[in-house]
């Protein structure tokens, strides 16, 4: 089937998901299979872009986090459909770990690519979501595969992804990386120390087939930077505390306050080990349009900027970056 042959695949599965019908969206992903449907492009155009459409419905206010969890769990269930499939073809190719950065609990990214990467004839082991690092260490102590996969969606998770390049690269193994957090070109994952990065599964599979056989230890990041990452990671819990009682909103649940507010912070985390002030404008652009669904006076984004401003001034650089890159 062609991605055009799909569009009626992806308007059935997207009616299932919507009415959280897991057994509907098993059919009509099912039936696209028996009828030729190529795996990856039912990962990508149908189950992927049924995905974006529910975190659009989240962002305009339209479903609740309940109806986005639930949605989310129809496609893992398609997802873990495909992958059950895929798997009853035997790997041809060398053997990879794909993982979620320790504190990332998105799991479905990761779950695509590992469905891709194995459709593509590599031997996978998926590791889930939230991967501890010392479970990460003894994989790839006791497997030693050829790559190491990692998908990142949120900012707050390139600390740990970070520790995972260290832990990946030292042991002279190539890792690739990928998902929102690491916006639309490879500047951060470099940055970082990642052997490639990939917007997509397409490009996942590109990137592993074009890996090193073997790469050398991921370079220090700057201390300076390091070091105040560090220390806002420490505080975070009473910075998040403190912006968050001090923060006026009118009208905005107390769950999206917070994480608003740690949204923000995590842009600033992303930016200092980055060297990419780009998170921070787009934090914000995305918390404008959050409250703007919700008709929460703009003034108040205003507000949080000032309270932000206030609580980071005892770090330099942070306070720096917030100054020259909130848009």
């Amino acid at each position: 089937m062609t991605v055009l042959d799909l569009m009626p695949t992806l308007s059935a599965f997207q009616r299932a998901v919507a009415s959280v019908d897991t057994a509907r969206a098993l059919e009509v992903v099912d039936e696209a299979l028996v009828g030729g449907a190529d795996p990856i492009a039912l990962l990508t155009e149908v189950v992927g872009a049924a995905q974006r459409v529910v975190g659009e419905r989240w962002q305009r206010g339209e479903w609740s986090v309940a109806q986005e969890h639930a949605a989310t769990a129809v496609a893992t269930a398609a997802t873990e459909a495909i992958a059950r499939q895929v798997r009853q073809q035997p790997p041809r190719r060398g053997r990879v770990i794909v993982a979620c950065a320790e504190r990332e609990w998105h799991a479905l990214p990761a779950m695509m690519i590992d469905c891709a990467l194995r459709s593509a004839g590599w031997d996978t082991t998926l590791l889930g979501a939230s991967t501890p690092a010392l479970r990460l260490n003894q994989y790839l102590q006791d497997v030693g595969p050829d790559a190491l996969a990692v998908s990142c969606s949120m900012l707050g998770s390139l600390p740990t992804t970070r520790r995972f390049i260290e832990a990946s690269t030292a042991a002279g193994i190539p890792i690739l990386v990928g998902g929102p957090a690491f916006g639309s070109d490879d500047v951060r994952a470099k940055s970082l120390g990642a052997t490639a990065w990939a917007a997509h599964a397409v490009g996942a599979i590109e990137a592993i087939e074009g890996l090193p056989a073997v790469v050398p230890a991921a370079d220090p990041l700057p201390e300076e930077a390091v070091v105040e990452q560090a220390a806002l990671e420490l505080g975070h819990s009473e910075l998040l505390a403190r912006i968050t009682a001090s923060w006026p909103t009118d009208g905005l649940e107390a769950d999206l306050v917070k994480d608003s507010v740690e949204q923000l912070l995590h842009s600033v985390w992303a930016a200092l080990l980055t060297g990419d002030p780009h998170p921070i404008p787009q934090t914000v652009w995305w918390l404008s349009s959050l409250l703007e669904s919700r008709r929460v006076p703009s003034t108040s984004l205003n507000a949080l900027r000032a309270e932000l401003t206030r609580a980071l001034r005892d770090y330099p650089l942070a306070s720096s970056l917030l100054s020259t890159s909130w848009p």
